[in-house]
């Protein structure tokens, strides 16, 4: 038997952000970032919170550490709110994520509500179960996976990405389809995550170009803030594959933007994943049969699988070009000794990593060295 179910309410569209109005919590405390300060965008959040009483921490990095989590949990556990808002990129709803469930588990809070409002459109976290802290000695990232990770609410206000820059956009915006591929090739997918992570892919190639050439294209930057939650709840439900997998374990060594890492490494799993072999060959796998039948769906079909997971893999590269977006990590600032020596421990964290296990073609660590020297 298979299953599938959404516990996060969605509020989306016009004004989204006026459901504040209509909480009935009373201490409120807020998880988001310096910017979100700084910029009064927090503002728009606390000026919905009239007459209750907010404790606000700001106390957010990029890849969030452990010891911030630590520190964020002290903090709840002597205000103890009735409700808990992330507000922010990824970072900051993981980061907050995190504070929730220690906090609940240890702070006695087992009532404490969730409501998370993204301001970049990539990770999908405010549907999602997963979150990801790093362990800063180590130089990984840990993947947190538990049904209680996942927000009562989620607020999608288009206005709170319009100011993002376009660097960002495209690391989110290849983060988002990454997700979706991931999503719908992987070993738990089905009827109702292929759905989800059709339209993902299909949002994606249509607006992101769109939304990373000018942040005055409302509806780009609306879709793709859709894109994001789309992809989410379809990898929610099957997890990831080998592309986060190895995402995970460079962006922790070599400090990779997150989505940049997928963005590099995409091209390549797909390729992996089709496991196309000569052009004699009669029967396909799964992952490739679908990759073809995404192409068809984007109108880049071919005559046969092969040709579709080519123009497939080819409409990918071509979009990441447009989006300026590095061809492989020799273009990420890392050195070529660096990146080869860290291969073994990078291949282990691979092979460790809960994302790998739902990958749809096995993986070994020689190819996850073969994959990381493609993708040098």
């Amino acid at each position: 038997m298979t299953e599938f179910g959404l516990k996060t309410t969605v509020h989306f569209g016009q004004a989204p952000l006026s459901y504040l109005d209509t909480l009935k919590a009373q201490k409120i405390f807020i998880v988001t970032d310096p910017f979100m300060v700084e910029s009064k965008m927090a503002d728009r959040i606390t000026e919905r919170l009239t007459g209750k009483e907010v404790s606000i921490f700001s106390n957010v990095v990029p890849d969030p550490p452990m010891e911030l989590v630590v520190q964020g949990v002290n903090e709840v556990i002597a205000f103890r709110p009735d409700l808990l808002i992330a507000l922010g990129g990824g970072s900051a709803i993981d980061e907050a994520k995190a504070i929730m469930q220690f906090s609940r588990k240890i702070g006695d809070l087992p009532d404490m509500d969730f409501i998370a409002v993204p301001t970049t459109s990539g990770t999908g976290s405010e549907v999602t179960s997963f979150a990801v802290i790093t362990d800063r000695e180590k130089g990984r990232k840990y993947p947190l996976v538990a049904p209680e990770l996942l927000p009562d609410v989620a607020i999608l206000d288009s206005d709170l990405v319009k100011s993002v820059p376009p660097g960002i956009v495209a690391d989110t915006g290849i983060d988002v389809l990454t997700h979706a591929l991931e999503a719908y090739v992987s070993q738990k997918a089905n009827f109702f995550t292929d759905a989800f992570a059709e339209k993902a892919v299909l949002t994606v190639f249509q607006y992101l170009l769109r939304s990373f050439e000018s942040k005055e294209d409302t509806e780009a930057r609306e879709q793709m803030h859709y894109a994001s939650c789309m992809a989410g709840m379809a990898f929610d439900q099957t997890s990831l594959g080998v592309n986060h997998g190895i995402a995970h374990n460079i962006g922790g060594r070599f400090k990779v933007p997150h989505g940049r890492a997928n963005g590099i490494l995409l091209p390549h799993i797909v390729e992996y994943n089709a496991d196309l072999k000569d052009y004699q060959q009669k029967e396909y796998c799964l992952a490739a049969r679908k990759y073809a039948r995404l192409a068809e769906l984007l109108g880049i079909g071919g005559v046969n699988v092969r040709t579709g997971v080519r123009n497939l893999i080819s409409h990918i590269r071509k979009l990441e070009k447009a989006l300026k977006m590095p061809q492989g990590f020799h273009d990420c600032k890392i050195a070529q000794a660096d990146y080869q020596k860290e291969e073994e421990t990078i291949a282990a964290g691979v092979l460790a990593d809960g994302c790998t296990a739902t990958n749809p073609r096995p993986v070994t660590r020689a190819d996850v060295i073969k994959i990381l020297r493609q993708a040098w």
